[in-house]
């Protein structure tokens, strides 16, 4: 365990290295702020790096995961990462992005209880329940598995544009588009879902904020 440890510090030395050697103001620059382009919200899954998945370096994404990539409406974590990043660093990019084997989604299709993430998951649940006959028409258990991944990633896009914090942006004439990806453990490649949307038209009216 200790030289697990011992490693991650020489790792951390190596790359220091390494990139003082590719540019000797690397730190210095990146110590001056921050102007990313795109916020990610992903899962806490550590097999899904939202920078390495896209070739982005340090300082060109704003990240915020957890387990499934959820977008809760009440979540404050996520509410200030994603008020942050929408009205301070000005990101004109939002990408949600699943991943095909989702532990998290996995657990929603289940009944067995894992602990106190089943209250997280019941969220996604709530999911399942609104596309049952859908699903539950998808007799192939994986590729049921992977429909409801891809749901799970559509809805989370849907419930960044029913906040107020992004309904807000585009009211006040802000460029900011909001998109759903799901990433191929097996392959390296995303999926893009399709689903873009760049103002809140695309949203029932009981959702649309008129006195923003």
């Amino acid at each position: 365990m200790k030289e697990f440890y011992k490693q991650l510090l020489e790792n951390n030395k190596e790359w220091v290295e390494k990139s003082l050697a590719l540019d000797p103001n690397y730190f210095a620059d990146l110590a001056k702020g921050q102007t990313p382009p795109l916020l990610w919200i992903g899962c806490s899954d550590s097999r899904v790096p939202a920078n390495e998945i896209i070739g982005a370096k340090p300082g060109e994404v704003f990240v915020h995961r957890n387990i499934a990539n959820m977008v809760v409406h009440s979540d404050m974590n996520m509410l200030s990462v994603l008020d942050y990043a929408v009205n301070v660093l000005k990101v004109k990019h939002v990408i949600v992005c699943g991943h095909y084997g989702c532990g998290g989604v996995k657990a929603a299709m289940g009944n067995m209880s894992v602990g106190i993430i089943d209250n997280w998951i019941r969220h996604i649940k709530d999911e399942y329940r609104l596309h049952d006959k859908y699903l539950n028409s998808i007799e192939d258990e994986t590729e049921r598995f992977n429909a409801f991944v891809e749901i799970n990633a559509k809805e989370q896009v849907y419930n960044l544009a029913k906040t107020s914090i992004v309904q807000s942006a585009w009211k006040n004439g802000q460029e900011l588009m909001l998109h759903g990806w799901v990433y191929g453990l097996n392959s390296g490649f995303v999926t893009d879902l399709n689903v873009n949307i760049a103002s809140n038209d695309e949203l029932d009216d009981v959702y649309q904020l008129s006195n923003l």
